[in-house]
Formats: C-alpha cells, sequence, structure tokens
C-alpha cells in the first residue's frame, strides 16, 4: 500500500514506522509495528490515540496461515482466530469491532513445524509470486476500503 500511495513508511514513532499521506483529500497514516508481533496493539493504541483516529477508521493487515498463499479474507470485525498479534491490537483498542484484510501464507508444512518459524521465516520459492500477488490484492482491498467502504471491498475481494 505504501508503494501504491508512493510514501516511504519510515518516520520512528507510536513505536513504529509510519508515514501520513494525503489521499483523496483524507490523512491516510500507515504503520508498521517495530515491537513483537504478538504486541502489535501497543503501536496500534499508541498512534489511534495521539491522532484520535476512531476504530471505524482502521484497517488492520496481518497474515494468515488458514488462507492458502495468494489469498485474501476481508472482515469488518471479529474474533482474534487464534493470531496473538490481533488478539494484542483488540485487547487494547477495547473492540474486536476493526476492520481487517488478512493475507494468506498457508498452514506450516507440517505440525511439527514451529508456528514463529513458518510465519517469520524465508518464503518458500515456489510461493513468492502468489505471496507478491495476495500483496497487490490486500493494497487494492484498502484501497477500495477507504474510498468505497468495506462492503465494496469485501464483495470485490472475498471469495
Amino acid at each position: 500500500l505504501a508503494s501504491k500511495l508512493n510514501v516511504d513508511v519510515d518516520q520512528n514513532k507510536f513505536k513504529g514506522l509510519y508515514a501520513k499521506v494525503k489521499y483523496h483529500g483524507e490523512d491516510i497514516i500507515l504503520l508498521k509495528p517495530q515491537t513483537y508481533m504478538n504486541e502489535s496493539g501497543k503501536a496500534v493504541a499508541a498512534i489511534a490515540r495521539f491522532y484520535k483516529i476512531p476504530t471505524e477508521n482502521i484497517i488492520i493487515m496481518f497474515d494468515d496461515i488458514t488462507q492458502a498463499v495468494g489469498k485474501i479474507r476481508i472482515r469488518r470485525s471479529g474474533t482474534h482466530g487464534g493470531h496473538n498479534g490481533i488478539r494484542d491490537i483488540i485487547e487494547l483498542m477495547g473492540t474486536d469491532d476493526i476492520k481487517r484484510i488478512k493475507i494468506g501464507v498457508s498452514e506450516r508444512p507440517d505440525r511439527n513445524y514451529d508456528l514463529k518459524d513458518w510465519v517469520l521465516g524465508k518464503i518458500p520459492k515456489e510461493q513468492r509470486a502468489d505471496l507478491e500477488k495476495a500483496l497487490e490484492k490486500a493494497a487494492n482491498a484498502a484501497e477500495e476500503t477507504i474510498l468505497h467502504g468495506i462492503d465494496s471491498a469485501m464483495n470485490k475481494y472475498n471469495g
């Protein structure tokens, strides 16, 4: 999304790297938490408090092992689904009513493979093209959500 908006996410504050950009007359803030993944809520809550961003204007993009590589899934709200980063965001924001775009990274090759190593490890060569497509779709879905709302993005990109 940063690339699509032609912005560098390089300002260091709020326990993350962020950038603020005008987009169709609106201020858009992109944030990459620099905390441990399980503490992502600290960065999200800090920037939301500072800029007084209501939760209905927040979109979280994150990896999802329940989706195949190359697939995305958009939700208007919901539980953390076992994702500890989302769990922390929900806990610190005080609501699960937060828009999200899940980016498929697929399940680990077998149950003995450490989950942390899978999601933080190097992307297998045979999956890179599909993941790149998913990242592009996720950026397009975020843009659609910003411009036309979550329902439009869900209708266009889910399924």
